[in-house]
């Protein structure tokens, strides 16, 4: 796709629209889609103080935990510029401006002068290990573990999370299962995982893991988006999402 081609098509992408506020997401590699959405609403923000987002992207996880939570700090870290400077603008026009900065660096890079931790720490992370890279080299990027390896992800985020904090992803069933492997080397144990299926047809696609400093069971859980009919959601889901989506 030519550079021309890809800057049309771009123009055309609508701001996604959510009950309380909207995120704009033209200039952004990577738009607002189910799994981010999922991973904002899931994640348990009750009693932070401080949040971080890692790869925040459009910047719409960070804007709904400032939703869900209207005491909490929430920083945010993007090392694409373009999506840098798209969240940024996101996150000052919604209603919780105030209490959400971004920094333009790679999380390796923040790590190193960070001096404070974090209740809690959420991340989208890239996911493709291997494969036919694409031809869109930012897309590329993000999608691959190209520009964050699964280690030093771990070793951030066990540098800056509280000891009492939580570290949640959202990632495929075979990425999940394996991240969750490769965690325990970091200290970072799963304490709840839920599986998610597209459709009650549909086989689990995603895996939605919590992570904590302290070994404990895993509490395990099931969600199903929708019935067999499309937009016909479950019960369970618009329960998780009836906060944000605008027709839920």
């Amino acid at each position: 796709m030519s550079e021309k081609v890809e800057q049309e098509l771009t123009k055309k992408i609508a701001p996604f629209r959510f009950k309380a506020f909207e995120v704009a997401q033209d200039r952004c590699t990577m738009k607002v889609g189910t799994d981010g959405v999922l991973l904002g609403a899931w994640a348990d923000a009750a009693g932070s103080k401080s949040i971080l987002d890692i790869g925040t992207g459009t910047g719409v996880i960070a804007i709904m935990l400032a939703q869900k939570n209207l005491d909490a700090r929430i920083d945010a870290v993007e090392i694409d510029v373009d999506s840098y400077e798209q969240a940024k603008e996101n996150m000052e026009q919604s209603p919780w401006g105030e209490r959400l900065a971004i920094h333009h660096c790679a999380i390796q890079d923040y790590v190193k002068s960070c001096d404070q931790s974090y209740d809690l720490i959420v991340c989208n992370p890239p996911f493709f290990t291997g494969g036919t890279l694409s031809e869109t080299h930012k897309r590329n990027e993000v999608r691959h573990t190209v520009k964050l390896p699964t280690g030093e992800l771990l070793q951030a985020v066990r540098r800056l999370l509280h000891p009492e904090g939580r570290f949640c992803v959202i990632l495929p069933l075979i990425e999940g299962l394996r991240f969750r492997e490769v965690a325990e080397r970091y200290n970072l144990y799963c304490s709840k995982m839920v599986e998610v299926q597209p459709k009650v047809d549909k086989s689990i696609e995603r895996l939605m893991l919590e992570f904590k400093s302290v070994q404990t069971e895993t509490e395990k859980s099931h969600l199903i988006i929708q019935h067999e009919k499309r937009n016909d959601y479950t019960a369970d889901y618009i329960a998780l999402t009836k906060d944000f989506y605008l027709n839920m």
